[in-house]
């Protein structure tokens, strides 16, 4: 299946030398997946809600600082390959051209709601994320906006004491105060002060009850109840009153999902491949597939391998957070580490990951031996 069908042809756009509040207002106005930003009408890249919250609040900050490059889409491209490169982009919207022409664009949302009814084949625990980054109820906002920047997600589970779900804060939630604090301040009114904004606690903006999900249900539920919403994720919920955060799956999970194989060869992906240095793609793939052959009894279907830049560095080089995950016949395995720069920060990743790996294969065994020992008990 190609994207033919599902190209959209209605668009936001503006220009590289547009200012920021300009942009926030297309954003509150008209509530995008994302913008196209033009220079004399050819295409530079584009502006997620994300980027929003990483431009620190600047209303002067032009259209050309906040763009993202994301990948241009042949009309007639396979639908299953878009999902790859917007998953590797880390966007939600991509151009689409007829030759050299901008014919529209291709958003998440589109292929998802294009391959809906084939998702009930998944379920979430298959592809949720299980390493949980969350915050507490009286954490302030400006502690939230630096947790969803230093770890380049979106959304956080927000918990009370006891460590229970009690509610949600995103992008979208900070984003929404900030322009709504932004129009007060034009109307003179100083209690929507920028540093009283970031004092506040995360309970003041967080969305509660929390829209969830659970485990064992089908990515088909998961996805329509996304979109029933309005949001872009659930957060995953288990244990007594389904109160205990297991995880959070998001449209782009599924999207990933989308990319899975069932070929012999291991299909990994890599989000933010820019940040490659010193590393290459084959390297990545090679050091995965050693570390997978130490326990042969595991099939992996798929590996991811997420690269995120902080704005620290060292003698020039930024430090980097590599993120690696398995889908696997054993579950999913994960590992993460932090170095200065892709190969430092992925050999670090893959150090972690290949513990829980030897450990996965030495609980099997000794579950393996365990139940040789029971069984000659038996026949005694």
């Amino acid at each position: 299946m190609d994207i033919t069908d599902i190209v959209m042809t209605e668009f936001v756009e503006v220009d590289v030398d547009e200012r920021l509040a300009k942009v926030r207002a297309k954003f509150d106005e008209q509530n995008p997946r994302g913008v196209i930003v033009t220079d004399d009408g050819a295409y530079e890249g584009v502006i997620g809600e994300s980027e929003l919250v990483k431009s620190r609040i600047q209303d002067d900050t032009k259209a050309s600082v906040l763009m993202t490059s994301a990948p241009r889409v042949d009309h007639h491209e396979d639908i299953r390959e878009v999902a790859r490169l917007l998953v590797e982009g880390d966007v939600q919207i991509a151009p689409v051209f007829r030759g050299d022409s901008l014919a529209g664009i291709i958003t998440g949302d589109a292929i998802l709601t294009a391959v809906l009814e084939n998702l009930d084949a998944l379920i979430v625990e298959q592809i949720y994320s299980e390493d949980v980054i969350n915050i507490a109820a009286k954490s302030t906002v400006g502690q939230a906006i630096n947790r969803l920047r230093e770890h380049g997600i979106s959304r956080l589970p927000v918990v009370d004491d006891r460590g229970s779900l009690d509610g949600v804060i995103t992008t979208h939630d900070i984003v929404d105060f900030v322009v709504r604090d932004h129009e007060r301040q034009h109307k003179g009114d100083r209690s929507g002060d920028r540093d009283r904004m970031l004092d506040l606690p995360v309970e003041n903006l967080m969305s509660s009850p929390v829209v969830t999900a659970t485990p064992d249900e089908s990515v088909e539920v998961a996805v329509q109840r996304m979109f029933d919403n309005e949001i872009s994720g659930l957060v995953v919920t288990a244990g007594e009153g389904q109160q205990a955060v297991a995880g959070v799956v998001t449209k782009t999970d599924v999207l990933r999902a989308l990319t899975f194989t069932e070929e012999e060869t291991m299909d990994v992906q890599i989000t933010n491949v820019e940040l490659l240095d010193t590393i290459k793609r084959e390297e990545i793939v090679d050091s995965i597939t050693q570390v997978v052959d130490k326990y042969q009894e595991m099939n992996v279907m798929h590996a991811h391998v997420r690269f995120h830049e902080h704005k620290e560095k060292l003698r020039g080089t930024p430090l980097i957070q590599a993120q690696i995950r398995l889908r696997t016949s054993h579950g999913q395995l994960a590992g993460s580490g932090e170095g200065y720069g892709a190969n430092h920060a992925f050999h670090v990743a893959l150090d972690k990951l290949e513990r829980n790996v030897l450990e996965l294969k030495g609980i099997n065994a000794d579950k393996e031996y365990r139940g040789q020992l029971l069984r000659k008990l038996n026949e005694i």
